[in-house]
């Protein structure tokens, strides 16, 4: 069965490891199992040439890399293209790891001791965009968000100061977000499609003047839209 993208097409990877056979390893698993692997890379500089390049739907990226931290090529490759979706897989189960790569910008964080069928369903998780993390580590991301949204924050520019007009559905949508409902539990608990809530998420984003799903979160709970 070939995973498919928003567009109908296969859900296009790209995988960056500095060790070759883990590197070929994955990719060939992700290909053989329906997944359009469009390009691999096994340093930071080449990830992000690579993935600005191809524009793969999901990078499956490990952060221990040479030349350029994986936490960087995040940064970079996010705010380059907001629409690729990072999934971490990395040996690292450190919480400053997982918190460091949430804040640059990753959907999700497995762990590389999980199995392929784990991170099949990871990388088909990602595309749609939902958050993905190696049991244990969902809790700890929820509560990082809430301790950024206790921080002040920067000083909005004019423009962002402005209150943008959310539509009732698009609110609702992001209070759910909020609680730390994946896009297919907001789906289900609305009555309304996965692509749906999709669309509600990236108007929100585009009048919020926000980048990822980290930033949505902390707007939300800033206001106290996780408790409403």
């Amino acid at each position: 069965m070939t995973d498919t993208n928003e567009g109908g097409g296969p859900v296009k990877v790209m995988v960056v490891d500095d060790h070759p056979m883990w590197r070929d390893a994955v990719a060939r698993d992700l290909s053989e199992s329906g997944f359009e692997v469009v390009a691999t890379a096994g340093d930071g500089d080449q990830a992000v040439r690579r993935a600005k390049a191809t524009a793969p739907d999901v990078l499956v990226l490990d952060l221990n890399l040479p030349g350029k931290p994986g936490v960087q090529v995040c940064k970079e490759v996010v705010s380059g293209n907001p629409a690729i979706r990072v999934l971490v897989l990395s040996a690292s189960g450190e919480h400053a790891d997982v918190l460091e790569a949430v804040k640059s910008g990753a959907t999700g964080y497995l762990l590389k001791s999980a199995s392929t069928e784990e991170l099949q369903d990871a990388v088909r998780r990602t595309a749609a965009g939902d958050p993905v993390f190696t049991p244990g580590l969902a809790g700890l991301v929820l509560g990082e968000y809430r301790r950024l949204a206790s921080e002040p924050a920067p000083a909005p520019d004019e423009e962002r100061s402005r209150a943008p007009r959310l539509t009732e559905r698009e609110t609702e949508v992001l209070r759910l977000v909020a609680k730390g409902l994946s896009y297919k539990q907001i789906a289900e608990r609305l009555v309304i499609s996965h692509r749906t809530v999709q669309n509600h998420v990236q108007n929100t984003l585009g009048k919020l003047q926000l980048h990822n799903r980290v930033e949505l979160v902390r707007y939300a709970i800033e206001r106290g839209l996780d408790d409403a």
